[in-house]
C-alpha cells in the first residue's frame, strides 16, 4: 500500500508540475481538441472514439480527453480537467470556439446553397464515374501504385484520386472514409479563398493593386502601401508567426480569437512589401476580412462562394467554417470530400472554365502559378509551385494546393492530371515526388 501511495503522489506531482509548465498551452490544446472533435463528429460523420484515437494522437493534443454532446451538437475537451473549452456546431457555418464572448454572437445568417439534380458523371456531376478504358492507362500498376501508398501505415493516407482526361482513372480510402467522407483541407482553404478573388477580378469587381488599407489607417501608415497582390502572395511585410507547436500568432488566432480576421492586421509592419516573403495563415484570414467589405450584407458575404464558384461546379459537400464574428476562416477550416476537391483542381486545370461555365479568367491562372520573389520559386500567389524543381522527377508546371498533415491538391497541366491525396501526416517533398512520378509513369 505504501509503494502505491508513494507511486500515486509521483504521479499527481508529475501532473501538477507538467500543468505549471504547460499551463498556457492547455488552452490551446484543449481548444483544438474540442474544436476538432465537434467539427469532425458534425461536418464528417465521424465516430467520437475513433477521433479521439486517430486523430488526436499528436503531441499533447493526445493529452486531452473530450467529450461530445448530441443535445446541443457541442464537444467539450480538457487536460486532465484544466482549461475547458467548448465547441458548438451550427449547420451551415460549422463548429465554432466559445469563449466568453460567445453569448454576444448570434449565428442566425447561414449560407444560401443551391443544389442541382445530378444527371451527369463526375465532373461535371455527381451521377457516379464514367467507365470508359482509357488506352494509355496501365490500370493494373496505377493500382499497385495507389495500393502500395495505402497500405504504408506509417504515411497515414486516408486517400489518393487520380483523374486523368476528366475520368477518375485511381480512387482509394481506408476503413471509415469513403468517397462521400468530407476531409478537413486545412491550408488548402487558403487557395479555396484566393479563387473568391479570381472571380471577383473576372467580374470588374476588383483588381489586384486595392489597398485594403486605404481609409483605416493614416496615409503616413507603411501599410498604406499593402496591396491585395502582396496579401496573395504573403509578401506583405506584416510581421508574423507561424508556429503552431507553441503559443505564437496562428495558434492565438485559432483557438483564442473571436474575429480572426484581425490578427494579421493588427501586427507591426517589419518591412517594406516584397522585400520579405513569410508564409502567414493571419494574412488569408485578413483576406477574409478584406472579401467581406466588397458585400453591402453578411448575407451576400457568407453566399458568395458558394453561389459564384462552389455550388456553381458541384462541390456540394464543402463546407468553410466561420470564426464567432461570421467570418470564413480562409487560412484553414475548408472541409471536403476526396471528389469534391479533385473538382477544385480540374477548375484549375481548365483555367476556369468548368464545361462551358467561365469562373475566373485565363491570366488568373497565369498570376497564381508565377513564383514569388524571394520564395525560391516554391509559392505563387495562395497556391505551392515547383517552378524550380522542387520534385526534380515532375513537370515544373505541377502547382497545388496544400494543407497541414500533407493534405494536397495536384495540378499538373502538361499531364492532363489532378491527384488528391489527403492524410494525418506531413509527407516530406522525396515522398511525394515518388509517389506523382510513380502515378505518372502508369500513364503510357
Amino acid at each position: 500500500m505504501k509503494k502505491i501511495k508513494w507511486l500515486l503522489g509521483f504521479l499527481l506531482i508529475g501532473i501538477l508540475v507538467f500543468a505549471y509548465l504547460n499551463y498556457p498551452k492547455l488552452n490551446l490544446i484543449s481548444g483544438y481538441a474540442s474544436k476538432n472533435m465537434a467539427s469532425s463528429v458534425y461536418i464528417a460523420h465521424r465516430d467520437a472514439h475513433e477521433v479521439e484515437k486517430v486523430d488526436h494522437d499528436m503531441p499533447l493534443i493526445k493529452l486531452a480527453g473530450s467529450k461530445v454532446e448530441p443535445s446541443d451538437q457541442s464537444a467539450t475537451a480538457s487536460v486532465f480537467g484544466l482549461m475547458k473549452r467548448k465547441a458548438v456546431y451550427k449547420e451551415g457555418v460549422g463548429a465554432v470556439l466559445t469563449n466568453s464572448e460567445y453569448k454576444k454572437h448570434n449565428f442566425d445568417l447561414v449560407p444560401h446553397r443551391s443544389k442541382r439534380i445530378d444527371t451527369l458523371p463526375f465532373p461535371y456531376g455527381n451521377n457516379g464515374i464514367m467507365d470508359t478504358i482509357l488506352t494509355d492507362v496501365d490500370y493494373d500498376k496505377l493500382e499497385h501504385v495507389l495500393n502500395e501508398a495505402m497500405a504504408d501505415s506509417l504515411q497515414r493516407t486516408r486517400s489518393l484520386l487520380v483523374v486523368y482526361k476528366d475520368q477518375i482513372v485511381g480512387e482509394k480510402y481506408i476503413d471509415g472514409f469513403s468517397k462521400d467522407t468530407p476531409i478537413l483541407g486545412w491550408s488548402m482553404t487558403k487557395s479555396i479563398l484566393a479563387t473568391c478573388y479570381g472571380i471577383l477580378e473576372h467580374q470588374g469587381k476588383i483588381n489586384m493593386d486595392y489597398l485594403p488599407f486605404k481609409g483605416e489607417v493614416s496615409d503616413k501608415d507603411p501599410k498604406m502601401n499593402i496591396t491585395l497582390n502582396h496579401l496573395l502572395r504573403m509578401q506583405s511585410g506584416l510581421a508574423w508567426e507561424e508556429d503552431y507547436f507553441k503559443i505564437s500568432d496562428v495558434t492565438q488566432m485559432l483557438f483564442l480569437d473571436s474575429d480572426m480576421t484581425k490578427a494579421q492586421a493588427d501586427n507591426e509592419v517589419i518591412a517594406a512589401p516584397t522585400e520579405i516573403w513569410n508564409y502567414s495563415s493571419g494574412t488569408s484570414n485578413l483576406l477574409s476580412g478584406i472579401l467581406r467589405r466588397q458585400f453591402k450584407s453578411h448575407q451576400e458575404y457568407l453566399d458568395f462562394p458558394y453561389e459564384q464558384f462552389i455550388d456553381r461546379i458541384g462541390m456540394y459537400s464543402m463546407l468553410i467554417e466561420t470564426d464567432l464574428e461570421g467570418n470564413f476562416v480562409g487560412s484553414s477550416y475548408g472541409w471536403a470530400n476526396t471528389r469534391d476537391w479533385a473538382k477544385f483542381g480540374l477548375l484549375y486545370l481548365h483555367k476556369g472554365d468548368w464545361n462551358g461555365d467561365r469562373l475566373f479568367s485565363e491570366e488568373w491562372v497565369d498570376y497564381i502559378t508565377k513564383p514569388t520573389v524571394h520564395s525560391n520559386g516554391t509559392y505563387g500567389a495562395h497556391f505551392w509551385l515547383n517552378a524550380e524543381g522542387k520534385y526534380p522527377d515532375l513537370p515544373k508546371d505541377l502547382y497545388s494546393a496544400n494543407g497541414f498533415q500533407g493534405q494536397r491538391v495536384f495540378i499538373i497541366p502538361s499531364k492532363n492530371m489532378v491527384v488528391v491525396r489527403t492524410g494525418l501526416k506531413e509527407q516530406s517533398d522525396e515522398q511525394f515526388n515518388t509517389l506523382l512520378r510513380n502515378i505518372l509513369e502508369a500513364i503510357r
